[in-house]
């Protein structure tokens, strides 16, 4: 799963006193801002950034590393490490010093960008009901009550999300991060407003993982008319999304899908204007929390649903942590097809048969590998190489990622990089 959905500070539609940034924080995020743009001068970024342009256009290439520590980025960089003192400036600070760990010591092919984005300060409505979550402190497990109890009862409740944009905030945080950061790195307003479109976490919250299981026994009809309707909302979002001038290319260093990243000749279209539409950009679905439903329920229930979603886009992801070997037959069928996720419960040898070398093979090792203070670097080397010989033809990437922990060892994912660079320099 991805937490890419949740606000972060400079989403949320606040007031503007909140914004203030103190002249001792600005001097700290100049800092890393200058460290950022000098790491990102270097001739091995430029060399990366065109691998990976050949990678998603389906050239030949060696295969492609990236490291996210997702959650264990707590255990590499503390809160403690942090010296600026306002919110806005620690959350700013934070990103940096991710950034520059990437650049400078985790040594996997990310590319170091003088860019630093700033998304749109919104709010978004949601469905008519929100479940009610129970647990979760301190990023612990959670249980939710789903709201959504009785289909003849709360259905009519049901709503399209509405997007409110606070434009105002969203140039003052612009401006400031412009005034501060401008000297070194490129400040750009890119939207993000979604990281899947795939709907069942969607449906899931609104009618509870158990009941949804059971509604395609007992509640089909039903089912098939919630899908319709988080279908027709989805659509509706990027309409208005796109009628608004508020989708951003990702055609670049844009994390896309569920690993990789967007860098790509084919986009934008060839008629492209400069108002960014959906058949301008990637697209993305999975549907992680279906892995026990048959693959015929899937594409009754699920996949025929997100189909015309899928079709507005000009290339598509699609997968995440569920395996697709026994689906491939309908995710086949996603037009424009070209990032495929294949996890660690799929079956690598039959995965690498269907892709071959007409998609990317977005391979995700098992991150437990980890979560462990010392890693087993023999069992790891193993893996890779074995990946390695089974993927032979295909578009290959090995993208670690979903770590809720590192062992508390920053090393973790220093180590997994060095091995996987060393592993795929024996072997090309």
């Amino acid at each position: 799963m991805s937490d890419q959905s949740a606000f972060s500070l400079s989403q949320k539609s606040e007031g503007l006193a909140a914004l203030e940034i103190l002249p001792a924080d600005e001097k700290i995020l100049q800092e890393q801002a200058a460290r950022l743009a000098e790491l990102a001068d270097r001739e091995s970024e430029q060399h990366k950034r065109k691998l990976w342009y050949r990678h998603n256009d389906l050239e030949e290439t060696r295969p492609l590393i990236f490291c996210d520590p997702e959650n264990g980025w707590n255990e590499i960089i503390h809160s403690e490490d942090l010296q600026c003192q306002g919110e806005l400036a620690r959350d700013w600070e934070m990103r940096l010093r991710k950034e520059v760990f990437w650049a400078a010591d985790m040594g996997d092919d990310k590319v170091a960008e003088p860019i630093f984005d700033i998304n749109y300060s919104y709010q978004e409505t949601g469905w008519g009901m929100k479940e009610r979550k129970i647990g979760g402190e301190d990023g612990g497990s959670y249980s939710w009550d789903p709201p959504l109890k009785d289909y003849q009862q709360d259905f009519a409740r049901l709503e399209f999300p509405e997007i409110r944009v606070d434009y105002k905030r969203t140039e003052r945080i612009k401006g400031i991060a412009e005034e501060i950061l401008g000297e070194f790195l490129e400040v750009r307003i890119k939207g993000s407003f979604w990281w899947t479109l795939g709907m069942t976490w969607t449906a899931i919250n609104l009618r509870g993982l158990e009941r949804f299981m059971l509604d395609t026994y007992e509640n089909p009809d039903y089912l098939h008319r919630l899908m319709k309707f988080l279908r027709d909302g989805h659509l509706a979002k990027l309409d208005y999304l796109e009628e608004n001038g508020l989708l951003s290319l990702n055609n670049d260093g844009t994390y896309v899908g569920s690993g990789g990243f967007g860098y790509t000749r084919e986009l934008p279209r060839d008629d492209f204007a400069g108002k960014v539409r959906t058949l301008d950009m990637w697209g993305f679905a999975e549907s992680q929390e279906t892995t026990c439903v048959s693959p015929e329920m899937f594409a009754e229930f699920v996949f025929q649903y997100q189909l015309p979603i899928l079709e507005r886009f000009a290339l598509n992801c699609y997968g995440c942590c569920e395996p697709l070997d026994n689906r491939w037959k309908y995710i086949k069928k996603v037009p424009n097809l070209r990032r495929v996720s294949v996890s660690p419960w799929a079956d690598i040898v039959e995965m690498a048969e269907y892709l071959a070398d007409n998609y990317i093979f977005s391979y995700k090792p098992m991150p437990t590998d980890l979560a462990v203070p010392k890693i087993n670097e023999e069992k790891i080397r193993e893996n890779i190489r074995e990946v390695l010989h089974q993927t032979e033809g295909c578009h290959l990437e090995i993208i670690m990622k979903d770590n809720h922990t590192i062992g508390n060892n920053p090393d973790n994912v220093k180590k997994w990089c060095r091995i996987a660079r060393e592993e795929i320099d024996k072997f090309f």
